[in-house]
């Protein structure tokens, strides 16, 4: 969808530079969870009218605790989600729903499990430790971190989001997202805990996707491909370029966002490669390809997290990415 137009953001009014107004489509991006710097390429492409410029008209959606965007999207309210992980898409094959990533902006999953300072020069250390893990990572990353390394269900104990029985424990070790229990820990306990990150361990998924239906991609190809593209040009601009408009875009949205929160996950992201690592370094960011693909859902075969003999080959759509698309904007 290549449109010569331009728009003038004060005013959001539309010219086209052939002459006469023409009206953007229209389109409602619904986040996973509230505002933050890891969804900010998406808010920069609103903020320099990245979106714009190839005829979309954005809004985004925040989600949270109380909102479910991925379920407002299946009832065709939006039109496209940020997925979590490749669980989803593999989850979305095996109950026969339509859901299709066409990105993933996250090569690694910034998972983490945080310890105190020098308890564990290692990720094998790790067994040597209590793990707080919630729920859902007990079901999920740590059935891996069980049969891909040896860890025991045993010494895992629930994780209720309340960092203050690790702050007094330093035998115990604990989820965590790169961005957030790090930053709290540094914040409440006074000290930088190690960190070790579980995509470097080999639970290689991609995170941050942004999944679409199948419908639209059938009947709207071009704006799947205006907005993938323009997206992906907003994370270099985000990570690279001057982010300011970008970063006040996520503070209006999110009140209690602050801008040591917001540069600690930028430096965190830029720092371990969570963005522009792996294949995105070769093929730019938000790449998808088969083979990481298909290796992950081996990885969650073999530890009992996903059906063997699934097709899952719809549930991702390679297409839209891996063009190289924004690699200029980088230098």
């Amino acid at each position: 969808m290549k449109r010569s137009l331009f728009v003038t953001l004060a005013t959001g009014a539309l010219v086209a530079l052939a002459g006469g107004a023409t009206a953007q489509e229209k389109v409602v991006f619904g986040t996973n969870w509230v505002a933050q710097a890891e969804h900010g390429g998406f808010y920069q492409s609103v903020a320099d009218g990245t979106y714009a410029e190839c005829g979309l008209d954005v809004s985004i959606q925040p989600g949270g605790p109380q909102v479910n965007n991925r379920a407002l999207m299946l009832a065709g309210r939006i039109d496209f989600h940020m997925g979590g992980d490749l669980l989803q898409a593999f989850s979305a094959a095996e109950e026969g729903v339509p859901v299709v990533a066409v990105a993933a902006i996250f090569q690694k999953h910034p998972q983490v499990i945080v310890t105190h300072p020098g308890v564990a020069s290692s990720w094998e250390d790790l067994k040597d430790l209590t793990l707080l893990i919630g729920d859902n990572g007990y079901q999920s990353y740590y059935q891996w971190m069980i049969a891909a390394h040896g860890f025991t269900e045993e010494q895992r104990q629930p994780y209720t989001f309340n960092p203050a029985p690790f702050l007094a424990d330093a035998e115990l070790g604990m989820q965590g997202y790169l961005s957030s229990e790090p930053y709290l820990i540094e914040k409440e306990g006074g000290f930088k805990p190690d960190i070790f990150l579980i995509a470097d361990a080999g639970y290689s998924t991609y995170a941050t996707t942004i999944e679409t239906m199948a419908d639209t991609i059938a009947t709207r190809p071009e704006a799947v491909e205006c907005f993938v593209d323009a997206s992906i040009k907003g994370w270099y601009n985000y990570l690279y370029g001057d982010n300011a408009a970008a970063n006040a875009l996520i503070k209006e949205a999110n009140p209690e966002m602050t801008d040591d929160k917001i540069a600690f996950a930028i430096e965190k992201m830029l720092e371990n490669g969570i963005v522009d690592s792996g294949d995105a370094e070769s093929k730019g960011i938000g790449v998808l390809t088969e083979e990481k693909v298909a290796a992950f859902y081996d990885k969650m075969v073999a530890a009992g997290v996903t059906a063997e003999g699934l097709d899952y080959q719809g549930a991702f759509d390679t297409s839209f990415t891996g063009k190289g698309v924004g690699m200029d904007l980088k230098n």
